[in-house]
């Protein structure tokens, strides 16, 4: 994993939003309608080459490839499993469950209408090595002139995958999340070798405690914390045989511009997470639910072979926030960690789903905010150090 003795570096959680062509591609192929699969790749690709240029142009320095080819980052799975087909049950959002007018507002549009789960039917393997393999193509494209960039590509871990994802097919819970973690290791293997960091994506750790789906009946049954070793238990498994330094996981409490009145508290999740293998976690500190929580990261034991990449920038709102406060929120971790043990980033992406999210031109400004925030941080990081030497 990149590191820096001279100044603090930026990445981001991944997703980006895709262009207005490729947007519609991707509405039509979930529509079912006919697409020209050499225009989609072609267009994919040109897009995965245009996010990366955008987000050096504005000081990210570990890129992603936005999940260009994907519908978004946990259905994408559907195409890339054997085993899935038909629509899922739906899950739905505790702290929303009796504001059915902002449920709308939030979901009412194209990008939420077209927010659509398979569910498992049958045995489960992988079968998308084309697919993965054109992701790191892209990408490689992308980063060509440059080989110092460090890049990652995320993807979606078990347990977020058997959160979002019904099964119908096999006799329980664990053995579901056991094929899940044996067929998406093809996956995270193939990011890995390929050069590049693999990110898990893990909103289903802290999101199982404030929504409902088909599992909630099971978790009810085993309680929140033995369903939450299972899924670490499970992440572990798949990336096993992978270096800890090429593996970072998100947390999330659910990219969505909610109350969040329910959500479970950061430290509640974290503690049991640094014990999973991945070096760096990523994990939401500019929402306004959550922000206060980086004061509980100074009683903590944090594991000296941890990177932390707290979010600066919020994903929810089209507010951009000034440097100066990136930069403040920046030095609050550096602090309680120190400057060389964290990688300020994003709270959550900015196109989770295919046209979901706020206004495109507003995500590229807070990236670029969030790089001049992280050069005001180590100016006055390392203009402190100086001093005191």
């Amino acid at each position: 994993m990149k590191h820096s003795d001279d100044r603090i570096l930026t990445t981001h959680t991944g997703s980006l939003p895709r262009p207005p062509k490729l947007t519609e591609l991707v509405y039509a192929r979930q529509e079912g309608k006919a697409v020209d699969e050499a225009e989609f790749h072609a267009e994919a690709r040109k897009a995965t080459i245009e996010v990366v240029r955008k987000q050096r142009e504005r000081g990210v320095d570990i890129v992603s490839d936005g999940e260009m080819n994907k519908p978004g980052f946990v259905n994408y799975v559907g195409e890339r499993l054997t085993g899935f087909g038909g629509l899922g049950a739906p899950w739905t959002l505790e702290d929303m469950k009796d504001m059915p007018d902002l449920v709308s507002h939030l979901y009412g549009g194209p990008g939420g209408t077209h927010i659509k789960m398979p569910r498992c039917e049958g045995e489960i393997a992988y079968e998308g090595e084309a697919l993965v393999a054109e992701d790191i193509d892209n990408l490689k494209e992308a980063i060509k002139d440059d080989d110092s960039i460090e890049a990652f590509i995320p993807a979606a871990s078990p347990g977020c995958i058997s959160m979002a994802a019904e099964n119908l097919h096999y006799p329980d819970y664990e053995s579901y999340l056991g094929a899940l973690s044996d067929a998406m290791k093809v996956e995270y293997k193939a990011i890995v070798d390929a050069g590049f960091l693999v990110q898990l994506d893990c909103p289903d750790i802290p999101m199982t405690a404030h929504t409902a789906s088909w599992a909630t009946p099971y978790v009810e049954e085993i309680g929140y914390d033995r369903y939450l070793a299972l899924h670490i238990d499970a992440l572990d498994a798949a990336v096993a045989d992978l270096p800890a330094d090429r593996v970072r996981m998100h947390l999330c409490w659910g990219n969505y511009g909610g109350p969040h009145t329910q959500d479970i508290d950061l430290q509640d999740v974290l503690e049991p997470v640094l014990k999973a293998k991945p070096m760096a976690i990523s994990f939401e500190g500019a929402n306004p639910r959550h922000e206060h929580e980086w004061q509980t990261l100074a009683a903590m034991d944090i594991p000296d072979d941890k990177i932390l990449m707290p979010g600066v920038i919020d994903t929810k709102s089209n507010v951009v926030e000034h440097p100066m406060l990136v930069a403040q929120r920046i030095e609050r971790y550096a602090e309680i960690l120190g400057r060389d043990r964290i990688i300020p980033g994003t709270d959550c992406g900015f196109g989770t789903f295919v046209g979901f999210g706020i206004e495109p031109d507003v995500a590229w400004l807070k990236l670029a905010a969030l790089g001049e925030g992280a050069a005001l941080a180590s100016e006055a990081l390392w203009s402190a150090s100086r001093k005191a030497s």
